[in-house]
């Protein structure tokens, strides 16, 4: 039977920042013995409320109980002496020590003479086995093992000191299938010893399989509690934007439009474009108001297709007509001349520039379009940032703010809008969504949506085939660096249909 009084109890929290309310009147209960789930987008307060429960930040108002007693934490070193533990994404361990130092660092045992290492790397070892971890050698280097074994590892040291609660903040975002499976093991563990573990991800698969309990903020405010197998997904998703997760569902409606494009000219056509150990020659072709969805298996020559449309790549081989005037489109400039955008994958190396403001990474490509020589006024670049980042919803909405202090999913925002300021006819998109929260993904999809049906040609690529099909009317399909077939879209087509293709190489349908 499952435990009456809550371990934790957060009462009418509020924390507020120089013109931001982060939490107001926000309540949080965790279980002894459960896996709690912390939801909401970037932005919704979960950073902030976990800090509060660490000591990090002071509340402003509203109370904290820890076991049944008041507690007003002045730092990480009180919330740890009264049991609670935190295991953040970025794992916080020494390379240069072993297994059992980390393990046991702080708590090493004392003898007579200073830490008696055999005693401590013993103890090290009882602690590994607690969690079934027994196979590890508390004698080997950290530095040996591999990024999913220290994050048990920091998980171990964090249970060193008998905790009662386990905060995990984003454990599994560097971690594959396999490894997910062995830190759930291990979450299942503790979790039957009476831990009460605080759960954070934006994988929705992860939440449902090892949650029992989740907790939903948005805009800093509470939501709800609910038991996690009593909210299905869309739900969830709803819960967490705001609106009906059913108009995202709905997206997919009007996926019919490409039959009214049948027998009208394109706005972009391809024939035999290829490029030499980058993608065989391919015909592609995309309608105004049309979204192309380009989808394939990772190395499947997706990004390499969207390069050469937009000139990022020059080709070597193929014809391209733009407006039924046959053009050549080989570098980025002359992609911007042919109102062509890229929007790339690498949203951090090749997107974003994090020293500059929101302002100065919007308004990149209308400058670089423009030249140089020919500088944008200040009253141009107001206009541009007011536009876009009202558009597009962009929190916080502040152009001077360092762009690397933006979530990824406002960050991708700001990028989508630095695009669509040079007014494109025709925008490729290379996985805009990856990495992001659902709510700036729904949002985003959104507006890619509303973009087609404003007229504008979109190739959309991503990972997601499930969302790959939801907004694109015709799916070009690659493997293996070629094109294997094209997907007109309807009701029938789903994933697997894809996934068939792409086993079979089969025909184009």
């Amino acid at each position: 039977m499952a435990p009456t009084e809550p371990i934790v109890e957060m009462e009418d929290i509020s924390i507020e920042f120089p013109g931001v309310k982060a939490l107001q009147n926000v309540r949080f209960r965790l279980f002894p013995g459960e896996v709690h789930t912390l939801m909401g987008e970037n932005g919704a307060g979960k950073s902030t409320l976990i800090k509060a429960l660490t000591g990090v930040y002071k509340i402003d108002s509203g109370t904290i109980t820890v076991a049944g007693g008041p507690r007003s934490f002045s730092g990480t070193a009180d919330a740890q002496n009264a049991g609670i533990s935190t295991v953040y994404q970025e794992v916080n361990l020494c390379d240069n020590l072993t297994v059992g130092e980390n393990v046991m660092l702080g708590h090493e045992i004392r003898g007579p003479f200073g830490i008696n290492w055999k005693k401590t790397h013993e103890a090290a070892h009882e602690a590994l086995v607690s969690l079934g971890l027994g196979d590890l050698d508390p004698q080997q280097p950290l530095s040996s093992i591999s990024l999913a074994l220290q994050q048990l590892v920091a998980i171990s040291r964090a249970m060193v000191t008998n905790s009662k609660v386990l905060i995990l903040d984003e454990p599994t975002s560097s971690l594959d299938a396999n490894e997910v499976e062995g830190l759930f093991q291990v979450m299942r563990r503790l979790r039957d010893q009476g831990v009460a573990i605080l759960f954070v991800s934006h994988f929705l698969d992860q939440v449902y399989a090892i949650s029992d309990r989740l907790t939903v903020l948005r805009n800093g405010e509470f939501v709800g509690e609910y038991m996690t197998p009593e909210l299905n997904r869309t739900e969830l998703i709803s819960k967490m934007i705001g609106k009906d997760y059913g108009t995202l569902a709905a997206l997919g409606s009007n996926r019919g439009r490409v039959a009214a494009t049948e027998g009208t000219p394109a706005f972009y056509k391809a024939t035999d474009l290829g490029r030499k150990g980058s993608i065989e020659p391919v015909d592609i072709e995309v309608h105004a108001g049309e979204v192309v969805g380009l989808a394939g298996l990772l190395g499947s020559g997706r990004t390499e297709l969207g390069r050469l449309i937009y000139g990022a790549d020059r080709p070597d081989s193929g014809e391209v007509t733009i407006d039924g005037v046959t053009s050549e489109v080989h570098s980025p400039i002359a992609g911007l001349s042919k109102k062509i955008a890229f929007s790339t994958e690498n949203r951090r190396d090749e997107g974003i520039i994090g020293d500059l403001t929101v302002r100065e990474n919007l308004i990149l490509a209308v400058q670089a379009r423009r030249g140089w020589a020919r500088p944008l006024s200040r009253r141009e670049q107001n206009e541009l940032c007011e536009k876009y980042l009202l558009e597009l919803n962009v929190r916080p909405s502040d152009p001077e703010r360092p762009i690397k202090n933006l979530s990824g999913g406002n960050q991708q925002k700001v990028l989508l809008g630095r695009w669509l300021a040079t007014k494109p006819e025709l925008i490729v998109l290379d996985e805009p969504t990856r990495g992001i929260d659902v709510g700036a993904k729904a949002e985003i999809q959104e507006a890619i949506a509303a973009l087609a049906e404003d007229g504008m040609s979109v190739v959309f690529i991503s990972s997601e085939l499930e969302e790959v099909v939801r907004l694109s009317e015709r799916i070009v399909v690659l493997k293996d660096h070629r094109k294997i077939g094209e997907i007109v879209n309807g009701p029938d087509v789903t994933a697997d249909t894809i996934v068939d293709l792409i086993a079979t190489e089969g025909s184009a349908s």
